[in-house]
């Protein structure tokens, strides 16, 4: 057995679709109410005022106290003693000689003479006369030396002065050129010469010696 609902009629319908509306209208009515219900909040402005701070009171300064002037102390004279008289020498009574006994010790010399008189020093001997080397005497026939051929061809002049040391028996020990020719050949010829020469050494007194001597040597072409 079943039953089934009658089909509502078009008022009916019409008349549920109204509510349904009017259900609506009045929540969307509530909500805007609601809205204007809500309080608002009014934002009121700070107002602050500023305070001038109070000037505190200044320290006064100290001002420096015046220095006191240093008062000068006066010293007190001190009163000079006045010089007492020397008392006068009372003289004495001169006392008896007393004899010398066989037992008094004789007075001591005196230290000056005691000293004994230091010999005089003897005076320094006089200096010996020094004579020089010498190489010029006549008996002694030293050779001149040869003029080398190749500085004839070249026409080399000059002078060379030689500086030798001379050995007490007369003889040459050594030969150094002091000053050159300009001429190596001119030189060498000199040199090798003088090393064979004789002297006469130097003396001091009656001694030969060492000694230095100069000998200078021309060489000039002939014209």
């Amino acid at each position: 057995m079943s039953y089934t609902l009658p089909r509502p009629s078009s008022t009916q319908r019409s008349s549920l679709l109204m509510l349904v509306i009017g259900l609506h209208v009045g929540a969307f009515l509530l909500i805007l109410a609601a809205k204007t219900v809500v309080p608002q909040i009014m934002e009121i402005p700070l107002i602050v005022d500023l305070l001038q701070t109070p000037e505190l009171p200044k320290t006064p300064e100290a001002k420096p106290l015046p220095m006191a002037k240093p008062v000068p102390v006066k010293q007190p004279r001190v009163p000079t003693p006045n010089p007492s008289p020397a008392p006068t020498p009372v003289a004495k009574a001169p006392s008896p000689a007393l004899e010398p006994s066989a037992t008094t010790v004789p007075a001591a010399a005196p230290q000056a003479a005691a000293v004994e008189a230091k010999p005089a020093t003897p005076p320094a001997p006089a200096a010996e006369p020094v004579s020089q080397a010498r190489f010029d005497a006549d008996y002694l026939k030293n050779p001149s030396p040869p003029y080398p051929p190749m500085a004839r061809r070249m026409g080399e002049e000059g002078k060379v002065i030689l500086r030798v040391s001379v050995n007490p028996q007369g003889a040459a020990d050594n030969v150094e050129i002091r000053t050159s020719s300009g001429s190596q050949r001119l030189d060498e010829s000199a040199q090798k010469t003088v090393r064979n020469w004789k002297f006469v050494p130097a003396k001091r007194g009656d001694t030969a010696v060492q000694s230095w001597v100069l000998v200078p040597i021309i060489f000039k072409l002939e014209q």
